[in-house]
């Protein structure tokens, strides 16, 4: 590659659809075309099992996947040509199933790199599925060897060491790489390390999109030799952007933003780096975009919620509006004998703030029935949190059966605080079909609305201020049976997201009581996490595919 030359990069932050493998070849097709037609490029990279999507999950272990496999790698062999495609697929060699990254060009697949570090943590189960590889892949375009290595391999040092050893004056990197809140600093301190230690520039190319309790918020990047970030891909959104890459000489490799194809930013304005999001911010989009593609990609008409007036629910409208339109939220009131004045006018302001269809049924009716028909049952019996219960399953039942007639999916309105002490009633609050905040503390809920009023006003300031209520008896607020959200939710991180034993939290200046008054909550509900309905992961340590526990265990 001499000084004249210029090698062009297309950046594909792809949203991918799990197991739909012929969508996603049509996909890399039109990209690819696009890519030669707006920039003449000469590469485009796609994320890690393009093919596929991320994660298939069990979808690996099925034997026609291998078949679709093979015919997509042909199509795009036999269809594409004067541009290299990189892409990620698995592929089958004998027993052994492989992580791969694959290079097309002219017709032919000419080189594959096997995915050397699996995985197997957290939301991680590549072990269950893969063999890891063990030599590099380094391919040369227009004169530039690339080294080429996915996800993983970038937070060890072998397989990057490797590939500057075959060669490599430059990393490409393909990821399927998840959200959580901090996850783009740790992604780039890794790289950094990588490049300081071989003083090799990497392009870090991430999945974008929701698949089910997981989000990928792209945040491809650009990094030099340096370790600085020159190019930065939008966050939570697809993007193709460009990268140029020049060559002194074949020894000093520079890299140069020289236009970025983004709906963002304007293409007049070179050298401009896509700005990540603060975290309120981050969180926001996240969860809209989790909840629109979960939605979306699963055929749903549109949403259904319970709107009480509360500040979880009013969240939660929002982000159903964000996700998928004013016309495609459909909110319900459901009042019952115990609902505040202020709850409901707060409802109505709410939904109409947002511009969605509402209506108002009254549970009361279902309530008393309920009384009756078990007043001979309950004889002599006090009342307690079964009438409260009943309370919450006729609200179930009837958002629920709104959904089935409507094709709108139910969203539940529960956050992380409730979910983890059981604050929420089997099949009544927890009935539905995608729960927006089931990773999301009550202390966070907070700020990610005054994060939503501070783009449009639709959650009332009273809502930000009231004490939250179930409302399901007289007079009652969360704090009859909780500690301050505040004290709660710093015991819950010490407890589900750090593993901190009883004797630690205490020992870190919490009341002993409260301690184990909250932890043997998050003990003996695990049975009600296990039937809640997916959602959005915004942490490390969400329920569901990072926190496993036993349902029946004594520890």
């Amino acid at each position: 590659m001499n000084s004249s030359q210029v090698l062009k990069i297309i950046i594909a932050q792809t949203n991918l659809f799990v197991g739909d493998i012929s969508g996603n070849t049509n996909k890399i097709i039109t990209l690819a075309k696009r890519a030669i037609e707006q920039h003449s490029a000469h590469l485009i990279v796609f994320p890690e099992l393009t093919l596929t999507g991320y994660p298939p999950e069990d979808l690996l272990l099925r034997p026609e996947l291998t078949d679709r496999i093979e015919k997509a790698l042909q199509l795009l062999m036999q269809t594409i040509s004067n541009i290299t495609l990189i892409i990620g697929y698995p592929r089958r060699y004998g027993k052994a199933l492989y992580n791969c990254v694959g290079v097309i060009q002219d017709g032919k697949l000419l080189a594959e790199y096997h995915k050397h570090t699996l995985p197997n943590y957290g939301v991680f189960d590549e072990k269950r599925y893969f063999t890891s590889g063990t030599k590099p892949c380094v391919i040369t375009v227009y004169g530039l060897h690339i080294g080429l290595t996915i996800c993983e391999d970038i937070w060890v040092s072998k397989p990057a060491r490797l590939a500057k050893e075959a060669g490599a004056q430059i990393l490409i990197n393909i990821n399927a790489s998840p959200f959580h809140l901090g996850k783009q600093v740790e992604r780039e301190t890794q790289v950094r390390q990588r490049i300081l230690e071989l003083g090799l520039p990497v392009l870090y190319v991430n999945l974008v999109g929701g698949q089910d309790e997981l989000v990928f918020d792209g945040s491809s990047f650009v990094m030099d030799t340096t370790g600085t970030v020159i190019q930065q891909a939008s966050f939570a959104s697809e993007e193709e952007m460009l990268v140029t890459i020049n060559a002194i000489d074949i020894n000093n490799i520079s890299i140069d933003n020289i236009d970025i194809d983004t709906k963002i930013q304007p293409k007049s304005q070179p050298h401009t780096i896509s700005p990540l999001p603060n975290a309120e911010a981050a969180i926001y989009q996240i969860l809209v975009l989790g909840v629109r593609d979960y939605v979306l990609k699963n055929g749903f008409k549109g949403a259904i919620l319970g709107l009480s007036g509360g500040i979880d629910s009013a969240l939660t409208l929002a982000i159903a509006v964000d996700a998928l339109g004013k016309d495609q939220v459909h909110a319900i009131l459901m009042p019952s004998r115990y609902t505040a004045d202020m709850s409901n006018e707060d409802a109505v302001i709410e939904a109409e703030a947002l511009g969605v269809t509402w209506h108002s049924i009254s549970i009361e009716s279902l309530f008393q029935g309920f009384l009756n028909l078990l007043a001979d049952a309950f004889a002599g019996a006090q009342a307690d949190v079964t009438e409260e219960n009943i309370q919450a399953r006729c609200r179930g039942v009837i958002l629920m059966a709104l959904s089935n007639k409507s094709g709108k999916i139910l969203l539940t309105t529960g956050n992380k605080s409730e979910l983890a002490v059981g604050y929420a009633t089997l099949y009544g609050d927890m009935a539905g079909g995608f729960a927006p905040l089931k990773d999301v503390f009550k202390t966070w809920i907070y700020r990610l609305a005054r994060y939503r009023n501070s783009i449009s006003p639709v959650i009332p300031q009273r809502v930000l201020e009231r004490s939250p209520s179930a409302e399901l008896r007289p007079e009652q607020t969360d704090q009859d049976s909780l500690p301050s959200y505040d004290v709660l939710d710093a015991i819950l991180r010490h407890y589900i997201e750090c593993d901190n034993s009883v004797a630690e939290i205490i020992a870190a200046g919490f009341d002993p009581i409260i301690v184990q008054q909250v932890t043997r909550m998050v003990d003996r509900n695990e049975y009600k996490r296990r039937q809640a309905p997916p959602g959005v992961r915004i942490t490390q340590r969400a329920f569901g595919r990072d926190r496993r526990y036993p349902l029946t265990n004594r520890f």
